[in-house]
């Protein structure tokens, strides 16, 4: 069990879940406005069909890269790969992934039939059509004969489905609309993931290039892969900034909701920390907390909208 358990690689969890926390909370403070029901149903099926989604790709990505060698000698987290290490077989972790296929599926189907069932049938269909997009995304990033992660795309789906996807399809959910500024937190979100991902394979970028699997990182080098690094932890915060400016709190003397911006300081002590860096391996301590502070960005979101305003 402790093999199966480094294999889902809890610390991922939290960044999967921040689209989701922006996303509904976003939307019980604009239901909340015009005095209408917010399910936590849906909400706790939401958070389920994350995570899921996310072990499912962790496991698919255990397998994918271990059949294909690229974690024979990775550094920082290589040697908590499960099939690389041999500790569960090639075949066990196929199987892990069908099952988390499965029950992927039934989770979103759940979560679908609480949110749109039976009055936005039309609503129904389509996110049923986007939830299996999710699940094969989960899966191609590397595992497949083309796999998107070993073509330099894994920025732009992790972009479209943690930040777009997760951030405007769960306020849909609760209000069956869609509002432009959502476009503000869903790429702050997107774009700390990209930072997760980015400071993943800048980490593994020698043994990337080796193994063949040619990452955004690699086909920028590592200097400028830096540069974008330290763009992607720069504007996020920004644009949540004007995602409050945009909905007019400060002049309705509504000051809770920029609770948020005291991540500007954890945020400029990263930066600096990431760019003093010299050798890859020495960068995987923070993905961790690029997805801790991206966690914490919906959470007091969330609280600065809802709890104390």
């Amino acid at each position: 069990m402790t093999d199966w358990i480094q294999a889902a690689r809890l610390r991922t969890l939290p960044l999967s879940m921040s689209g989701i926390i922006m996303g509904a909370f976003i939307a019980k403070w604009r239901i909340s406005q015009e005095g209408g029901f917010w399910d936590w149903r849906i909400f706790g099926l939401a958070l389920l069909v994350t995570l899921l989604y996310q072990v499912l790709s962790n496991f698919a990505n255990d397998y994918g890269d271990g059949v294909k060698g690229t974690d024979k000698n990775r550094i920082g987290e290589a040697e908590q790969r499960a099939v690389a290490s041999g500790r569960i077989t090639a075949n066990q972790m196929r199987n892990a992934v069908i099952l988390l296929s499965i029950l992927s599926l039934v989770a979103t189907v759940a979560l679908l039939y609480v949110a749109f069932y039976p009055d936005y049938t039309k609503e129904f269909w389509i996110f049923i059509g986007l939830g299996i997009a999710c699940i094969l995304a989960a899966i191609g990033y590397t595992v497949g004969k083309k796999p998107y992660g070993y073509l330099g795309l894994g920025d732009i789906f992790v972009f479209i489905f943690f930040g777009l996807v997760s951030v405007c399809g769960s306020y849909f959910l609760f209000t069956k609309s869609f509002s432009w500024d959502l476009l503000f937190p869903a790429t702050a979100v997107g774009m700390l993931s990209m930072a997760v991902l980015n400071l993943n394979n800048m980490r593994d970028i020698v043994n990337d290039e080796l193994a063949g699997k040619k990452t955004l990182a690699l086909r920028l080098g590592f200097k400028n892969a830096m540069i974008y690094e330290i763009i992607l932890l720069q504007l996020p915060i920004l644009l949540m900034l004007a995602f409050l400016m945009y909905n007019g709190f400060q002049e309705r003397g509504l000051y809770y909701p920029f609770i948020v911006m005291i991540l500007i300081f954890p945020f400029m002590k990263l930066r600096r920390s990431v760019m003093a860096v010299k050798e890859p391996k020495d960068l995987d301590p923070f993905l961790k907390q690029v997805g801790i502070l991206t966690f914490l960005m919906s959470i007091l979101t969330a609280f600065g909208l809802n709890f104390f305003n």
